[in-house]
């Protein structure tokens, strides 16, 4: 595979967890870098594990990643967003400030919703295995990719989360949806 393939892939990977770290920084309460480079770090090393993954469980396992990746990624983030737009909802249903947003995500709910973005990359593992291609390369510039993206997702959400104030968590939420939606629809819309 080219450099340049690998380049590609990188940041079509990063691409669903970047809009994902806009939504997280948006509901956040002025996130600082230092939130900002967590959320990339869990991101990163998520995204950049689950090629391996995929690559691991190679030609045996691909007809059944590539059946229900879409299906997965759907779910969480789908379950993922309308927890955001509830909990937006109910914020703006007591009448929150902006002040009360969190200062920083769980762990637990980076991870799944880095978990969730990063499905389809189990899939590009197995199809590396399939064309024997270096996955630790390909990995690794995923990853790091995807630490650079979001981090500058979660800042760009800051911006974003100060302009629309305390319906940030429902357009965090939305977008999620959006993101699960977008990567069924193009599963199951391929020929």
């Amino acid at each position: 595979m080219s450099p340049a393939s690998t380049v590609l892939i990188a940041f079509a990977m990063s691409t669903d967890a970047f809009a994902a770290a806009i939504g997280k920084g948006a509901a956040l309460h002025r996130p600082h870098w230092r939130e900002a480079l967590r959320t990339g770090l869990v991101f990163g090393v998520i995204e950049g594990l689950t090629p391996v993954v995929g690559w691991a469980l190679g030609v045996a396992a691909a007809p059944y990643v590539e059946a229900w990746d879409h299906w997965i990624a759907f779910a969480l983030l789908g379950a993922l967003g309308l927890h955001m737009i509830r909990a937006g909802l109910a914020h703006d249903a007591a009448a929150a400030a902006p002040a009360e947003r969190p200062q920083s995500h769980s762990l637990r709910r980076l991870a799944v919703t880095g978990f969730a973005t990063s499905i389809d990359a189990m899939a590009i593992g197995v199809g590396i295995a399939l064309i024997d291609a270096d996955i630790v390369v390909t990995a690794a510039a995923i990853g790091v990719t995807t630490l650079v993206m979001v981090t500058l997702g979660v800042m760009l959400g800051r911006v974003l989360g100060s302009l629309v104030g305390r319906r940030a968590e429902v357009a965090g939420g939305l977008v999620l949806i959006g993101i699960g939606s977008a990567i069924l629809w193009q599963h199951l819309s391929a020929p």
